[in-house]
C-alpha cells in the first residue's frame, strides 16, 4: 500500500475525469484557441471560455473575461506584483507567505522604491488584526497575503482584512493556493481585488495551469507584464489593453485548461461542502491521536475550523529528513520535510532552519489511511 500525504504540494490522485478530459483534448481538438475559424479551433475557444465561466462561478466572481490563465500561481503572483506596485507605495504582507509572494516583492524592491512591511504573525501563524491596523499608513496601497498557510494550514481572517482594505481604499490580493478546493473562497465576500489560484492542488486539476481573477479597479492600475501574440488586434504592435488578452499571450495550456474544467466539474458534482467536511473530520481525528504519541511535536492550530488539512510536526528524537525517509522507506508513506518554500513562516512558528515534516490530506483519504499513518508514526517513535 502506498499512501500519499503531500497534497499541499500537488494533489494526487486526480479524478479520472481529469485524465479523460486531457486525453480527449489532445486526441479530438488539439488546436490553439483564438487562432483559427475552423471547427476544432472554435471548439477550443468554447472550452477555454467555459472554463473561465466555471472558475468565475466557483469563486462567485461576476466577469469571466477577467479570469486570466497562467502557468501556475507563482506566475500569477509575479504578474500582479510586478505590473501593479508603483514607486513610493506602501505594501503590506506577512511572515506566513510562500516564497511565491516574498521573492517577487523583494526582487521588485531592487528596481523601484517602495516601502514593504512584512508583518509578524503568532506562533500559530495568525495575523493579529490590531497589528494589521497599526501598520496601515497614508500611502498604503496594497495588501497581499495567503488565505491559508502551506506550512500549518492557518486560515487568515481575510474577510475582516478585506473590509478594512475596502474602507481604506487599499488593494487586496489573495494567494488562494492552499484554500481553493478545500474551503469556500468567495471573491465578493472577501472584498479582494485579485484572487490567485492554482489548478493542481485543492482544485484537483493538472500541473501547469493556474491564474488569477482581477476586478476592473485593479486592472486599471496594472500595466502589461509581458507581450506577444494574442490572436487579436494583430495589426497593432502594442499589447491589447482589454481582458483577458492584456495578460495572456502565446499559446495557452489548453490541455491543462480542459483538465481543470473537468476537475471543477468533479468538485461541483461531489460538493465542496462534502469535501470540506471530510477533510475537517480527518484533520481533527489525526490531531486528536497524534498528540498521544510520544516525542511528536505538533505546530499550528489544533482544530479544523481554524485551519486546512495541512499539518506540520517534528519528532524530538529524530531529524525531519530521517523521519520522512523512514515513513517512506518502511511504510510507503509519502510526506514533505524541510522549509516548504516558506522560511519566514518557519521562523514564525519556531522551526527554522530545520523545518518540519508536513502531512496534507485530500478528498480521497479515509479513516483507515490515517489509522495506518498514526500506527506507523507510533511504531517509529517506540523503536527509537
Amino acid at each position: 500500500m502506498n499512501l500519499y500525504f503531500d497534497n499541499a504540494a500537488t494533489s494526487f490522485p486526480k479524478p479520472q475525469q481529469v485524465h479523460e478530459a486531457i486525453l480527449d483534448y489532445m486526441v479530438n481538438i488539439g488546436t490553439n484557441p483564438g487562432r483559427g475559424a475552423y471547427s476544432t479551433a472554435l471548439n477550443a475557444d468554447r472550452l477555454v471560455y467555459n472554463t473561465r465561466e466555471a472558475l468565475a462561478n466557483f469563486f462567485n466572481f461576476p466577469k469571466p473575461e477577467n479570469v486570466i490563465f497562467t502557468l501556475n500561481i507563482t506566475h500569477a503572483l509575479n504578474i500582479l506584483i510586478k505590473s501593479i506596485i508603483k514607486p513610493h507605495w506602501h505594501v503590506i504582507t506577512t511572515t506566513m507567505e510562500h516564497n511565491s509572494v516574498l521573492r517577487p516583492l523583494y526582487a521588485l524592491k531592487n528596481s523601484i522604491n517602495f516601502d514593504l512591511d512584512v508583518l509578524p504573525c503568532s506562533t500559530e501563524g495568525l495575523l493579529d488584526i490590531n497589528t494589521f491596523n497599526d501598520h496601515i499608513k497614508t500611502n498604503t496601497r496594497l495588501v497581499i497575503l495567503s488565505h491559508a498557510s502551506n506550512v500549518v494550514g492557518t486560515i487568515q481572517h481575510i474577510e475582516l482584512i478585506g473590509k478594512i482594505c475596502k474602507k481604506r481604499g487599499i488593494y487586496l490580493i489573495i494567494d488562494a493556493a492552499q484554500s481553493c478546493g478545500s474551503i469556500p473562497v468567495d471573491f465578493r465576500a472577501i472584498n479582494c481585488n485579485a484572487l490567485c489560484f492554482t489548478g493542481h492542488k485543492g482544485l484537483l486539476g493538472p500541473q501547469g495551469i493556474g491564474g488569477f481573477l482581477i476586478d476592473d479597479i485593479l486592472n486599471e492600475e496594472a500595466s502589461t507584464f509581458y507581450e506577444g501574440g494574442t490572436g487579436s488586434t494583430s495589426n497593432s504592435l502594442q499589447q491589447p489593453n482589454f481582458l483577458p488578452d492584456k495578460f495572456e499571450c502565446g499559446t495557452l495550456n489548453s490541455p491543462g485548461i480542459a483538465g481543470l474544467l473537468a476537475s471543477i466539474n468533479y468538485i461541483n458534482s461531489n460538493g465542496l461542502l462534502a469535501i470540506q467536511q471530510s477533510e475537517e473530520y480527518l484533520t481533527d481525528y489525526f490531531i486528536k491521536n497524534i498528540l498521544n504519541i510520544k516525542n511528536v511535536i505538533l505546530f499550528g492550530p489544533k482544530d479544523s475550523k481554524s485551519k486546512t488539512s495541512v499539518i506540520s510536526l517534528k519528532h524530538s528524537a529524530m531529524d525531519n529528513s530521517e523521519f520522512s525517509f523512514l515513513l517512506s522507506n518502511n511504510y510507503n508513506i509519502m510526506t514533505r520535510s524541510g522549509l516548504h518554500c516558506a522560511p519566514l513562516a518557519h521562523k514564525t512558528i519556531g522551526t527554522f532552519p530545520s523545518g518540519t515534516v508536513r502531512f496534507s490530506f485530500g478528498p480521497f483519504h479515509n479513516k483507515a489511511d490515517l489509522d495506518f499513518l498514526l500506527s506507523s508514526i507510533n511504531t517509529l517513535s517506540n523503536n527509537i
